[in-house]
């Protein structure tokens, strides 16, 4: 799993028992993280600006890549997995266009690790009119159905919860691609805890033009990608000082996360990714939320993306759909993936 934070590859090594349809239980047994090099984390942020003679290339580069980190990842833990499930990275995410793009080539990862490779989880459902995310609410009601609401904040915070009997899942807002951003102007990879974000003010000014974009009133299904950061968020932010930039984009994601919740009957919400260790931002999302917050073990937290694309992995494997038209808005649900064999 590589995320539009750009913070690096998640690796897991899962277990799963199909109990019912409804209902499969998993087993973490292994996970690993593995920090992109410079250059990679240059050429994956450059991609969006790149030509298409330069994609390809890096498609398969990125899948050369892909193939052995995970190779390496299998040999240390001593497994024989039946399958590996890769999400790529995300280059260009315009559904509204009919297209996205996962770069990360499934015949050289599947060549480099001797095994079967499932990926492209999201062209099929994009091709059936659907937004292609988010793709990681079936696990929330296959795997955490405990929970009211699943939370996850990542580069884009996203949530999905039951209503009439069907998963309704969207993206909220940007969230950790700007809070990265804005630290990398003061040379910080990320802001631990939302320290730097403490110490700032909220500035009214840009609160306000934040919190009007037109896409908090859009209905879902709706989903971000990079191309909302670049045109709706970067300039808008840059123009402050970094501290009251944190300060006042974190109270921005608390109230759209709050607002975008609180129709929820109350109930336990589950709050995972790079998001849950930000302790400024959590505090203000309480403040908006009517949920109680339960934040999970550590290996939840952070391999929660990369154990739902097993599980797709997984289902797609079963010949089970993987992706709800309740979710993206397609015209039907679907069982998707690409499956490549070793050659």
């Amino acid at each position: 799993m590589s995320g539009s934070s750009l913070d690096g590859l998640d690796l897991s090594t899962v277990k799963f028992t199909m109990e019912s349809p409804e209902k499969i239980c998993f087993k973490l047994l292994h996970n690993a993280s593995i920090e992109y090099p410079a250059e990679w984390q240059k050429r994956l942020s450059e991609a969006f600006y790149a030509d298409e003679k330069t994609l390809d290339q890096l498609h398969h580069d990125y899948g050369v890549f892909l193939g052995k980190a995970t190779a390496s990842y299998i040999a240390s833990t001593h497994c024989k997995p039946d399958f590996v499930a890769s999400h790529g990275h995300t280059v260009f995410h315009r559904p509204e266009e009919g297209y996205t793009l996962q770069i990360g080539d499934g015949q050289a990862i599947a060549n480099l690790c001797g095994t079967t490779v499932i990926n492209d989880f999201r062209s099929e459902d994009v091709g059936k009119g659907g937004q292609g995310a988010p793709l990681v609410p079936i696990g929330d009601r296959l795997l955490f159905g405990e929970y009211e609401v699943c939370l996850n904040i990542g580069g884009i915070a996203n949530a999905s919860y039951e209503k009439n009997g069907q998963r309704i899942a969207f993206d909220i807002c940007i969230a950790n691609q700007a809070l990265n951003h804005l630290a990398q102007r003061e040379g910080k990879k990320y802001d631990a805890n939302g320290d730097m974000a403490r110490q700032g003010k909220v500035v009214s000014e840009l609160l306000d033009k934040l919190n009007d974009n037109a896409f908090y009133s859009k209905p879902a299904p709706k989903s971000l990608g990079r191309e909302f950061f670049e045109a709706d968020i970067k300039q808008l932010i840059d123009a402050y000082p970094t501290t009251d930039a944190l300060c006042t984009f974190s109270e921005h994601i608390a109230i759209q996360i709050g607002q975008a919740t609180n129709t929820v009957p109350t109930g336990k919400m589950l709050l995972t990714g790079g998001g849950a260790y930000n302790k400024h931002l959590v505090e203000r999302i309480k403040t908006h939320c009517k949920h109680e917050i339960v934040i999970p073990n550590r290996d939840i937290i952070d391999f929660k993306e990369a154990l739902v694309f097993a599980l797709l992995g997984f289902l797609k494997m079963e010949g089970v759909n993987n992706v709800l038209k309740s979710v993206t808005g397609a015209r039907e649900d679907s069982c998707s993936g690409c499956i490549y064999r070793p050659n």
